[in-house]
């Protein structure tokens, strides 16, 4: 894809038709249309409405629109990224409500104090379909746990391991997992989330029979349950968000599962080194959340 093409569709939408983006940038307008004509045979779309005069930019072709200018401030701020310069322009991510409520708003804080030009926007939602947003381009990447399996066109970067944990009350007599979840009733994480998935999966492997008790889409109150006696549970003891002390844990799993977090983005992302600064903070934090656990366990 030629640069000068997007820059052409930028005028257009900036001037309001072929000829007046000519003018503007010296081009013909025959010039122009073929511009308009090789960019949509790159992206195999049409983004203009032709049948009105002059032609109007389409759906598709507004969004481009959008893209188009940030791909352009990023390739015009390529020197002072290698520079070493402080980041500019925006981004667009996802992130799964366990992580919002976690890692996240410290890692954004982080990249706001580190590169305070950088406008990023954020919207949650389950890992399934922030990893159908990012593939369809919608948005830039998103903040989840590890999929299954990852769509053509897109790139995995890893950044922490959660241990999954099973929690119990405080005095809860038992000294394995399998113990401790007979114990009460239980209370499930989100099924329909990938964490709960994997939990329920190695539920049934191990022939581990629980007595749900309530299904809860949120941590916090999971972890605030149990706390109160209200039963037991597995989830993940996040980066970010430490576990109260007034329960008992034990790891879960044999051998111990984790969550795997990290962030999706597309291959072809014009915004990757935007995205690199970002997971290179949250590797960061998870690394000094874990090495803080491990220095209060011993």
């Amino acid at each position: 894809m030629d640069l000068r093409h997007l820059k052409t569709l930028i005028a257009i939408a900036e001037h309001g038709s072929f000829a007046a983006a000519g003018d503007a940038i010296g081009l013909t307008q025959s010039a122009v249309s073929l511009h308009i004509k090789s960019l949509e045979d790159d992206l195999d779309t049409k983004l203009f409405d032709r049948t009105t005069r002059p032609p109007r930019l389409n759906t598709r072709g507004r969004n481009l629109v959008d893209r188009a200018r940030d791909i352009i401030e990023q390739c015009e701020n390529l020197s002072d990224i290698v520079a070493g310069e402080t980041l500019s322009g925006s981004l667009d991510i996802g992130s799964v409500p366990t992580l919002m409520s976690g890692i996240l708003p410290p890692a954004l804080s982080a990249i706001r104090q580190s590169h305070p030009d950088l406008r990023i926007r954020v919207s949650s939602g389950l890992s399934a379909d922030l990893v159908g947003r990012v593939h369809k381009g919608e948005m830039d990447a998103a903040v989840v746990t590890e999929p299954s399996q990852l769509q053509t066109g897109l790139s995995w970067h890893m950044f922490a391991k959660e241990p999954l944990m099973v929690i119990a009350p405080k005095g809860t007599k038992g000294s394995t997992d399998r113990e401790l979840l007979g114990a009460g009733p239980f209370i499930r994480f989100q099924r329909f989330a990938w964490a709960g998935r994997l939990i329920d999966t190695n539920l049934k492997d191990r022939g581990i029979r629980v007595n749900t008790g309530m299904e809860i889409d949120s941590l916090e109150a999971i972890a605030s349950m149990v706390k109160h006696g209200l039963g037991v549970s597995v989830v993940p003891d996040r980066a970010g968000a430490a576990l109260p002390d007034e329960v008992e844990k034990i790891p879960f799993g044999d051998p111990p599962l984790n969550r795997v977090i990290g962030v999706v983005e597309r291959r072809d992302n014009p915004k990757a080194h935007l995205i690199r600064a970002l997971v290179e903070i949250l590797s960061n934090l998870a690394g000094d959340k874990r090495s803080k656990s491990m220095e209060d366990d011993n």
